[in-house]
């Protein structure tokens, strides 16, 4: 099958083949020669699939052994110099070869390359080939051997024998066709061309064609002799005579220095000659040609002979002038400059750029303006070394102009081209500033409309407005008035004096102060540039600029849900042009600013209504029993709307004891507040009830319970009994007290709390602490030492460092007593000590609230903050003494009493007291049991207990008229201030309370 495969194959390319020699056999007999190479070129390319085809011809002066290239097909001219002439002798090239040898030749193309060699710069030639490029070349033959050869370009495969055939088959059909052209009418003066010399009619056509011709010189015998092609370009005649002075006077005299000048280095330095030239013709025109040649030298290498070809350039000349001068005048600067960064030109802008040309030519680029541009020269010299273009923006020194600068690798050095760019950089600054400007706007926007968000109160709004709208403005005042009551009131202002807030505070919102009223009639803001504008406009209200201190005013109405709700005022020191933009941006943030404003005021008044509420439901003032001085701090959370549940309370109870309670109930809103309310109403019922803590917490966990699965508070709940220094304590998920004693050292009770009412069951733990006269106990809830940054035991042991303080210890240290034998009083004489021991506390309560909880920190719960000073009562102050059972207790008990009051002189109430202490008795003989006991104590009042084993407790009957008992509990009612029962470990005490007066007390 391969084999069939490859049969197929064979076929259909001499298929193929056969079709194109068709092809070629079609072509007219009218055609030129060159027509015909031509179309032999194009077939031979196409069968072998080449990239390129070249036609050789030998058509020097007579003896010379070169070919020259008279027709190219499919490569630009760089690659085609390495192609222009080939030495049949020399050049291990394919046409060579192929014409020396007389037969086909398949050889790689690298030796043309080789030939081509590098550029004078060092860099590769830009006319190198494909890598893998082959050559296949046919030989042209005429009667008198090969005369040029037609060649293909083609990839590294060799060709097959079926397109070597179509090679050779094709260059046959040019030389039978050549011959027919040659022998025709036209040319029937001629010899056929393959009787003449090399440079017949063939070449002729192709130079003619080309306007090239060839010459050679005699340099020993000074003869020179032409071509056809040569006589026709220079337009010499048949008969000219051939000698180099005949040339010599065609060239014209302005250019013959610098053509001899070329000669003689060619002949001096044994090199290949060149140089272009005018030449004046016989006929009177004048044209451009080039002329290049090489030399022939003798075995002494002495110059022999310069054989050359010559062309005309009068139409590339014309046309690099024609460039020339539209680069000379062209509005872009332009300049040249060679490998040695020398200039060698410069258009007219150019001068104005670099210098005038006479002064500049030639001299380095570098020592002009442009070796004062930042990083010029060394972006040049990377262009020119990277053979790449490259553009940049440049800053021109001389005129301070803006050029975007492209620089062009050109084989002998460097072009660069000067746009000026300044205007567009300044349209693009302008675009970027005004594109900066609207995204600055933006993020302005954006930070206000956050910052806006995120306020809660009118104060919170003013203080976002004035720190996002006034800077980016350069505005120093702010005036916002709300709309209450048909009056505009003040509600916030930034750089305004007083004097004028309080003329502005208060005026009608309709009527009487015109700039005001339009402005919020008319729902439009007023933009006054000047106080000179100000009072045109307004004359009624003339005297307001100077009183304000301001200059220029933005007047904004604020309207919210389509109602006028206020207006907001932004002033400025100096008078000020208000712009559209400004115009327009300041009148929609007045719209963003009005729907926070109301959403504050909305806020202000819900949450001042939750803060009444809450004020109503905590202690108005706290009682200020004899056994404690106490101050206390609550504050309600800095972040959030809603109230906290935190309570504390100071209850005196019988015996001079008192009750210190301080809660929480978790969660925040009005219906924990609520709760709040309802323990603490339980806690004084309970505490009423003489109760130990313990059982205060128990009844208070049912309390909770009762409310729902979602109810929990905790409770600290201390009595203090100043007779015995004991503080028992019970407390409920409560964080501990912090107790200082009276030498300054700071103690937390080391007990483990109990679970949060509403989430465990009785019993609760009693914790008992003797505590000293002048201790401090410390209660708190969780909002003083707890938060998201701190955990609770983390703030309790900062708490206890601030009272080990040196300021705290200073405060916390107790004040001077009196003396233990002496009472507490009410009175002037009381009235000092301890006026400046609450003072103390309350500078305490703000040391440690300004040390928990700075005032730049936001808190996220409420905080209640309860300090107690323990006052414990002296012995002299208490007596008491055991009764005997039976009625004769009675009268033991009233001699006790007149005994012990003489004592303490207080004789005024002796016989009220006999009479209590007896009735007292007489219950316990009649009611109760023993063991009975009397006890006597003298403090701010005069307190008479009775104590028996009994738990029952006595109440009050209404006795009738004809009833003998039951008066006895309505005679101490009606002579004791107040009175009552509470329970103890061996039963139960009766206690009456009568007030000492103030003449009684001894000095």
């Amino acid at each position: 099958m391969e084999q069939r495969r490859g049969t197929d194959t064979a076929e259909r390319s001499r298929s193929w083949g056969d079709e194109r020699l068709s092809l070629l056999s079609a072509v007219g007999a009218a055609l030129t020669d060159r027509e015909v190479m031509r179309h032999a070129l194009d077939q031979a390319v196409s069968e072998l699939g080449g990239i390129a085809g070249l036609v050789h011809w030998s058509c020097g002066p007579a003896g010379s052994r070169q070919l020259r290239l008279v027709l190219a097909s499919g490569l630009p001219l760089p690659v085609l110099r390495a192609w222009e002439e080939i030495r049949q002798d020399v050049a291990p090239l394919a046409p060579a070869r192929a014409v020396r040898d007389g037969r086909f030749v398949w050889i790689p193309a690298a030796a043309t390359e080789a030939l081509a060699g590098p550029r004078e710069d060092g860099r590769p030639s830009s006319g190198i080939l494909p890598e893998a490029t082959t050559v296949a070349s046919v030989p042209l033959i005429g009667p008198d051997g090969p005369v040029g050869a037609l060649s293909v370009l083609t990839g590294p495969w060799e060709p097959t024998g079926e397109q070597t055939a179509f090679l050779q088959a094709v260059g046959h059909w040019a030389e039978r066709r050549l011959a027919r052209s040659a022998a025709g009418p036209d040319e029937g003066d001629e010899p056929p061309w393959w009787q003449q010399r090399p440079g017949g009619p063939v070449l002729r056509q192709s130079l003619e064609a080309a306007k090239a011709g060839s010459w050679e010189w005699g340099v020993r015998t000074g003869e020179m002799r032409w071509d056809r092609a040569g006589l026709t370009l220079l337009g010499i005649p048949d008969s000219y005579e051939r000698r180099i002075e005949s040339w010599i006077d065609l060239i014209h005299p302005e250019d013959v220095p610098r053509v001899m000048a070329a000669t003689e280095k060619s002949l001096r330095e044994r090199s290949d000659y060149e140089a272009e030239y005018r030449v004046r013709r016989p006929d009177g025109t004048t044209g451009w040609v080039q002329s290049r040649a090489h030399l022939e030298l003798d075995e002494h290498g002495e110059p022999v002979r310069m054989v050359g070809k010559v062309w005309d350039t009068t139409e590339s000349r014309m046309a690099r002038e024609s460039v020339g001068q539209a680069l000379r005048y062209m509005s872009d600067a332009f300049f040249a400059v060679n490998r040695e960064w020398r200039i060698t030109f410069l258009n007219v802008e150019a001068e104005r750029l670099i210098g005038p040309a006479g002064q500049v030519l030639g001299r380095p680029l570098w020592e002009g303006p442009a070796g004062d541009v930042p990083e010029l020269e060394e972006r040049c010299r990377r262009a020119a070394a990277g053979g790449r273009p490259a553009g940049f923006d440049i800053r021109w020194p001389t005129d301070g102009r803006w050029y975007h600068i492209r620089l062009v690798s050109v084989p002998d050095g460097l072009t660069a081209y000067l746009t000026d760019v300044t205007d567009r950089r300044t349209r693009a600054a302008r675009r970027a500033e005004a594109e900066r400007a609207g995204a600055e706007q933006a993020a302005r926007i954006s930070e206000l409309s956050n910052a806006l968000a995120d306020a809660v109160t009118t104060r919170d709004v003013v203080d976002v407005v004035a720190a996002h709208i006034l800077p980016p403005f350069g505005a120093s005042g702010l005036l916002m008035l709300s709309l209450e009551g048909g009056r505009l009131n003040v509600v916030g202002s930034v750089g305004y004096p007083l004097p004028f807030l309080r003329r502005i505070d208060g005026v009608p919102a309709f009527e009487g102060y015109r700039l005001l009223n339009e402005v919020l009639g008319a729902r439009r803001p007023y933009f006054i540039p000047s106080a000179e504008e100000y009072e045109r406009l307004f004359p009624d209200l003339a005297g307001n600029p100077a009183i304000a201190h301001k200059n220029a005013w933005a007047v904004l109405p604020l309207t919210a849900s389509g109602n006028a709700i206020g207006t907001c005022s932004i002033s400025f020191d100096e008078p000020r042009r208000f712009s559209a933009d400004e115009r327009t941006l300041l009148t929609a943030l007045s719209g963003m600013v009005a729907q926070a404003l109301a959403r504050a005021r909305l806020y202000d008044t819900e949450h001042a209504r939750a803060q009444a509420l809450q004020r109503g439901l905590l202690p108005r003032a706290l009682p200020t029993p004899a056994a404690v001085t106490s101050t206390v701090r609550y504050l309600p959370a800095s972040s959030g709307t809603d109230i906290g549940g935190d309570w504390y309370d100071v209850i005196p109870l019988s015996a001079e004891r008192v009750a210190l309670v301080i809660g929480d109930v978790m969660g925040h809103g009005l219906a924990e507040a609520a709760t709040m309310g309802r323990l603490r109403t339980a806690v004084h019922t309970l505490a009423n009830l003489e109760l130990p803590p313990d059982e205060v917490l128990a009844h208070l966990n049912e309390v909770v319970s009762d409310l729902g699965d979602d109810s929990y508070a905790t409770c600290l709940y201390a009595v203090y009994d100043p007779v015995s220094g004991v503080c028992s304590l019970a407390r409920a998920g409560h964080p501990p007290p912090l107790v200082v004693r009276p030498d300054g050292g700071v103690e937390c009770p080391d007990s483990v709390p109990d679970p949060p009412l509403g989430a465990t069951e009785p019993p609760f733990t009693t914790v008992d602490l003797r505590l000293p006269d002048g201790s401090l106990l410390v209660l708190y809830t969780d909002g003083l030492v707890e938060s998201a940054t701190r955990d609770i035991d983390t703030g309790i042991a900062e708490c206890a460092q601030v009272l080990t303080s040196e300021r705290g210890r200073l405060l916390t240290s107790p004040p001077p007593r009196p003396h233990p034998d002496r009472p507490e009083q009410d009175g002037p004489e009381q009235d000092g000590p301890d006026r400046a021991d609450h003072e103390r506390l309350d500078r305490l309560c703000d040391l440690l609230v300004g040390a928990m909880l700075p005032a730049q920190q936001l808190t996220a719960d409420d905080t209640a903050l309860l300090i107690a000073r323990l006052h414990g009562l002296a012995p002299g102050n208490i007596a008491g003494w055991p009764l005997p059972e039976g009625p004769v207790a009675a009268g033991l008990a009233r001699a006790h009493v007149r005994e012990q009051l003489t004592a303490w002189g207080l004789q005024e109430l002796v016989a009220t007291t006999e009479l209590l202490a007896g009735e007292l008795v007489a219950n316990v003989v009649r009611h109760a049991r023993g063991p009975t006991r009397l006890r006597l104590i003298r403090s701010r009042s005069l307190l008479c207990e009775v104590s028996d084993a009994s738990p029952t407790t006595p109440r009050i009957r209404r006795a009738a008229e004809t009833d003998e008992g039951g008066r006895g509990l309505q005679l101490v009612s009606a002579l004791s201030q107040r009175w009552g029962t509470r329970y103890t470990a061996e039963g139960k005490c009766i206690w009456t309370e009568q007030p000492i007066p103030r003449t009684g007390t001894p000095s």
